[in-house]
């Protein structure tokens, strides 16, 4: 069994490989699992790398790759919630003592997929709140409506809600109407995810 630790870092490696198609350098996986020594993180990866997950080009510029093995006897438990019933916004309901369990990997763990903290409010309202995270699942087109992440000439990432227009044209339409929908030449944006999921802690 691996190490919680060692569970963190892999799934890092993972979703850091799905979101930028290249692997991560070590201080990048250091910044990302929470510690600061890169010692520590070449010896997990001397360990996944002996758990058959990982292989290492030492003399290739991110030579990280993942193995066609996967974690998956080794993985963390489902996360679960017990569904107590349904709550009125207005009148009390009756309370509902038998219940289901919610699996809450199922809302949001895919393939593809990974997490974006929400940084303004240009979609304050669609309910996306400055410091959300938004999950992300990977695609390079969308569907009129969706909420997408798009990256504006190669250089500047942001999350709008998606127009295709007749004339072949993007529009990217913040959800703020103090904010400016704007229109782009389709050659300019890139279509990086949409968005799937959201969370928010109130603590």
């Amino acid at each position: 069994m691996l190490s919680p630790r060692l569970q963190d870092t892999y799934r890092f490696i993972c979703d850091y490989i799905a979101q930028h198609n290249y692997a991560p350098l070590l201080s990048e996986i250091a910044s990302g699992i929470g510690i600061n020594s890169k010692g520590v993180v070449h010896r997990y990866l001397k360990l996944l790398v002996s758990e058959g997950l990982l292989t290492i080009e030492s003399s290739k510029h991110r030579g990280i790759s993942l193995t066609p093995k996967q974690l998956t006897d080794n993985a963390p438990p489902h996360y679960r919630l017990p569904l107590l019933g349904r709550i009125a916004a207005g009148q009390p309901i009756e309370a509902i003592p038998n219940h289901d369990d919610i699996d809450l990997s199922e809302f949001f763990i895919g393939e593809n997929r990974f997490v974006l903290k929400v940084q303004g409010d240009s979609m304050i309202e669609s309910g996306i709140l400055d410091g959300d995270m938004v999950i992300i699942e990977k695609t390079d087109h969308a569907c009129n409506d969706d909420i997408v992440v798009a990256l504006i000439d190669n250089d500047t990432a942001t999350l709008k809600t998606f127009r295709n227009n007749h004339n072949g044209s993007i529009t990217l339409i913040p959800s703020n109407v103090n904010m400016e929908t704007m229109v782009y030449s389709a050659d300019r944006i890139s279509i990086q995810g949409i968005v799937v999921g959201q969370l928010r802690s109130y603590r």
